[in-house]
This record gives structure tokens, C-alpha cells and sequence, in this order.
């Protein structure tokens, strides 16, 4: 049996990590790499993509996305036959998903931000100043995709 984690701690990691500049869903993953031996520059490299709702596309959210990049670590799923552990796979990410809507009403990042839907963003991030971080929730979202894969992870810890 695995130990438990201290869910509280990844997520004031993944809201610290997110305040230092890493995109959503990098912040949520590299909070759990650790757990799963993976290196933090690997995870920063890895995840960066599906940022701003994937590459600013604000689609699915970046930090629901790098919560079910750790929920696949957790529910692994690597061998294409085992459709036992696809199929538990899938079940977790939809939990997370609708856990995460529970509370914030969505997991699309346009919606989340009040966007319009037919806005188009370039493919330039966000400087991030004093004032980005005052008008966005995004490490609020953060931290709640954080704290829903954990619990996630613990109950499956039991």
C-alpha cells in the first residue's frame, strides 16, 4: 500500500509553482512529480503545452488537464490491452472532471475566464505583472484541480 499524500501541501505547492510564473496545468502537474519519480524539468517540459486551456486555445482548462495527467499516473493505463485499467482510467478523469464543474461550473477556460466564446487569443502568454495575477482565478483554479486529484489519489490510497 502507498502512503497517503499530503494534499494541502500539493496544493499550496502547485498555487506556489503557478505564482512563480509556470502555466496552469504545469503547476498542478510538477506538484505531484515528485510522487511519481518524475523529473520537475521533464514535467515543466511535458505539460507546458496544454497551458491557457491548450496553448492559449482556452479550451479545456490547464490545471483540469494537468490533474489528469496525474490521475494517469495514479490509474495508470500503459498497456493497450488492459482494458480494465482504461477503463478505471477513464472513470477517474470523468470523476475529476465533473468534481471540478461541480465547484467552478465548467472546465473550459474560456467559460472559467467570462471570455467570449468566439474570442481568439494569439499565441502569446500573458505577462504576468501584479496585475494578471489580481483580475485572473486561474491559482485559484489551480489549486483546486490540485486539491480534487489528491483526494482522488487518496481515496485510492485507503
Amino acid at each position: 500500500m502507498k502512503d497517503k499524500i499530503d494534499v494541502e501541501a500539493r496544493v499550496e505547492l502547485a498555487r506556489k509553482l503557478f505564482n512563480s510564473g509556470y502555466n496552469c496545468s504545469q503547476s498542478v502537474f510538477m506538484a505531484y512529480s515528485d510522487v511519481y519519480n518524475i523529473d520537475k524539468d521533464f514535467a515543466a517540459r511535458l505539460v507546458a503545452p496544454l497551458g491557457g486551456g491548450m496553448g492559449r486555445l482556452r479550451e479545456v482548462c490547464g490545471a483540469v488537464s494537468g490533474a489528469f495527467l496525474v490521475a494517469g499516473q495514479e490509474f495508470s493505463a500503459e498497456n493497450p490491452e488492459d482494458r480494465d485499467a482504461k477503463t478505471k482510467n477513464y472513470a477517474v478523469v470523468q470523476e475529476l472532471a465533473e468534481e471540478f464543474k461541480k465547484i467552478n461550473g465548467s472546465i473550459i477556460c474560456r467559460q472559467l475566464l467570462g471570455l467570449a466564446p468566439d474570442l481568439k487569443e494569439t499565441h502569446v502568454p500573458s505577462e504576468r505583472t501584479a496585475e494578471y495575477y489580481k483580475r485572473r482565478p486561474c491559482a485559484e483554479y489551480v489549486a483546486i484541480a490540485a486539491r480534487v486529484v489528491g483526494e482522488k489519489i487518496n481515496e485510492n490510497r485507503i
